[in-house]
Protein backbone atom coordinates (compact mmCIF):
# COMPACT_ATOMS: atom_id res chain seq x y z
CA UNK A 1 0.00 0.00 0.00
CA UNK A 2 1.14 2.98 -1.04
CA UNK A 3 1.65 6.25 1.54
CA UNK A 4 -0.97 8.25 -0.36
CA UNK A 5 -3.09 5.50 0.24
CA UNK A 6 -2.28 4.91 4.07
CA UNK A 7 -2.92 9.00 4.57
CA UNK A 8 -6.33 8.43 2.68
CA UNK A 9 -7.44 5.62 4.45
CA UNK A 10 -6.52 7.04 7.94
CA UNK A 11 -8.21 10.34 6.80
CA UNK A 12 -11.58 8.30 5.92
CA UNK A 13 -11.20 6.09 9.60
CA UNK A 14 -10.74 9.62 11.34
CA UNK A 15 -14.15 11.02 9.31
CA UNK A 16 -15.80 7.27 10.04
CA UNK A 17 -14.89 7.67 13.78
CA UNK A 18 -16.14 11.46 13.95
CA UNK A 19 -19.84 10.49 12.70
CA UNK A 20 -19.93 7.26 14.31
CA UNK A 21 -18.90 8.60 17.87
CA UNK A 22 -20.50 11.62 17.50
CA UNK A 23 -17.38 13.53 18.68
CA UNK A 24 -17.53 16.70 16.28
CA UNK A 25 -16.66 19.80 19.27
CA UNK A 26 -19.52 21.75 20.48
CA UNK A 27 -17.80 25.55 20.99
CA UNK A 28 -18.37 26.65 24.51
CA UNK A 29 -22.02 27.67 24.77
CA UNK A 30 -23.41 27.06 21.86
CA UNK A 31 -26.61 26.39 23.05
CA UNK A 32 -26.50 29.81 23.87
CA UNK A 33 -25.97 30.62 20.00
CA UNK A 34 -28.93 32.45 18.50
CA UNK A 35 -31.29 31.02 16.65
CA UNK A 36 -31.56 33.69 13.84
CA UNK A 37 -29.86 36.61 13.37
CA UNK A 38 -30.18 39.44 16.38
CA UNK A 39 -31.97 42.68 15.59
CA UNK A 40 -31.54 46.23 17.93
CA UNK A 41 -34.79 47.04 19.96
CA UNK A 42 -34.50 49.94 22.26
CA UNK A 43 -36.65 50.62 25.70
CA UNK A 44 -37.41 54.07 26.39
CA UNK A 45 -37.78 54.34 29.93
CA UNK A 46 -38.61 57.56 32.28
CA UNK A 47 -34.81 57.36 32.76
CA UNK A 48 -33.64 57.00 29.04
CA UNK A 49 -33.25 54.97 26.13
CA UNK A 50 -32.07 50.78 26.51
CA UNK A 51 -30.96 49.20 23.65
CA UNK A 52 -30.42 45.81 23.40
CA UNK A 53 -29.99 43.29 20.85
CA UNK A 54 -32.80 40.56 20.40
CA UNK A 55 -33.74 37.39 18.59
CA UNK A 56 -37.13 37.30 17.31
CA UNK A 57 -39.14 34.32 17.36
CA UNK A 58 -41.44 34.65 13.91
CA UNK A 59 -42.50 30.78 13.67
CA UNK A 60 -44.69 28.67 15.71
CA UNK A 61 -41.45 26.37 16.40
CA UNK A 62 -39.60 29.31 17.11
CA UNK A 63 -42.04 30.59 19.69
CA UNK A 64 -42.96 27.22 21.36
CA UNK A 65 -38.78 26.53 21.64
CA UNK A 66 -38.34 29.93 23.09
CA UNK A 67 -35.33 30.18 25.02
CA UNK A 68 -35.50 26.37 26.41
CA UNK A 69 -32.62 24.91 27.27
CA UNK A 70 -30.17 27.96 27.21
CA UNK A 71 -27.89 28.47 30.33
CA UNK A 72 -26.77 31.98 29.53
CA UNK A 73 -28.62 35.04 27.99
CA UNK A 74 -25.82 38.03 27.83
CA UNK A 75 -27.21 41.24 29.79
CA UNK A 76 -28.04 43.27 26.78
CA UNK A 77 -29.87 40.48 24.82
CA UNK A 78 -33.29 39.36 24.68
CA UNK A 79 -36.16 37.22 22.94
CA UNK A 80 -38.80 38.91 20.89
CA UNK A 81 -42.07 36.88 20.42
CA UNK A 82 -44.01 38.17 17.21
CA UNK A 83 -47.43 36.46 18.04
CA UNK A 84 -47.99 38.43 14.13
CA UNK A 85 -51.79 39.38 16.05
CA UNK A 86 -53.07 41.00 18.73
CA UNK A 87 -54.62 38.55 21.21
CA UNK A 88 -54.32 37.52 24.85
CA UNK A 89 -51.23 35.16 25.06
CA UNK A 90 -49.42 33.21 28.42
CA UNK A 91 -45.91 32.47 28.29
CA UNK A 92 -44.34 29.48 30.70
CA UNK A 93 -40.93 28.53 31.67
CA UNK A 94 -40.83 24.86 31.20
CA UNK A 95 -37.33 23.81 30.12
CA UNK A 96 -35.94 27.33 30.95
CA UNK A 97 -33.73 27.66 33.01
CA UNK A 98 -32.63 31.38 33.04
CA UNK A 99 -35.05 33.41 35.05
CA UNK A 100 -36.37 36.41 33.32
CA UNK A 101 -39.03 39.73 33.02
CA UNK A 102 -41.48 38.98 30.79
CA UNK A 103 -42.75 42.16 28.83
CA UNK A 104 -46.11 42.31 27.38
CA UNK A 105 -46.04 44.49 24.81
CA UNK A 106 -48.98 45.96 22.42
CA UNK A 107 -49.25 46.73 18.71
CA UNK A 108 -48.19 50.27 19.57
CA UNK A 109 -44.77 49.21 20.52
CA UNK A 110 -46.37 50.41 24.67
CA UNK A 111 -45.76 47.72 27.26
CA UNK A 112 -49.07 46.39 28.83
CA UNK A 113 -47.50 44.07 31.81
CA UNK A 114 -44.50 42.80 33.66
CA UNK A 115 -43.78 39.74 34.94
CA UNK A 116 -40.67 39.83 36.81
CA UNK A 117 -38.39 37.60 37.78
CA UNK A 118 -40.43 34.59 36.44
CA UNK A 119 -39.41 30.85 38.22
CA UNK A 120 -37.32 28.96 35.71
CA UNK A 121 -38.29 25.19 35.01
CA UNK A 122 -41.76 26.31 36.19
CA UNK A 123 -45.46 25.30 34.04
CA UNK A 124 -47.26 28.20 35.71
CA UNK A 125 -48.44 30.46 32.67
CA UNK A 126 -48.21 33.58 33.06
CA UNK A 127 -50.99 35.44 31.10
CA UNK A 128 -50.61 38.99 29.61
CA UNK A 129 -53.44 40.58 30.88
CA UNK A 130 -54.75 41.65 27.84
CA UNK A 131 -54.68 41.37 24.00
CA UNK A 132 -51.23 41.85 23.24
CA UNK A 133 -48.82 41.48 19.34
CA UNK A 134 -45.61 40.24 21.49
CA UNK A 135 -43.82 39.20 24.48
CA UNK A 136 -40.06 40.55 25.02
CA UNK A 137 -38.06 38.35 27.41
CA UNK A 138 -35.12 39.72 29.52
CA UNK A 139 -32.88 38.36 31.99
CA UNK A 140 -34.73 38.87 35.40
CA UNK A 141 -33.59 42.38 37.33
CA UNK A 142 -33.30 44.12 34.27
CA UNK A 143 -36.90 45.78 34.13
CA UNK A 144 -36.50 46.66 38.22
CA UNK A 145 -32.97 48.02 37.12
CA UNK A 146 -34.13 50.21 34.07
CA UNK A 147 -37.36 51.31 36.28
CA UNK A 148 -39.45 49.78 32.97
CA UNK A 149 -43.07 50.33 33.62
CA UNK A 150 -46.41 49.17 31.93
CA UNK A 151 -46.96 52.27 29.44
CA UNK A 152 -43.41 52.67 28.47
CA UNK A 153 -42.34 52.08 25.03
CA UNK A 154 -39.87 49.60 23.07
CA UNK A 155 -38.85 50.54 19.68
CA UNK A 156 -38.51 48.11 17.12
CA UNK A 157 -39.82 47.58 13.48
CA UNK A 158 -42.46 45.26 14.49
CA UNK A 159 -44.29 47.80 16.71
CA UNK A 160 -47.12 50.14 14.62
CA UNK A 161 -46.59 54.08 16.10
Amino acid sequence: MSFAERVLRLAFAAALMVGVLGASPRPAGAQNAPVGGLEPLTIVTASGRHAFQVEVMRTPEQRARGLMHRQFLPADRGMLFDFARTEPVAMWMQNTYISLDMLFIRADGTVARIAERAEPLSTRTIPSGEPVLSVLEVNAGIAEKLGIKPGDRVEHPLFKR
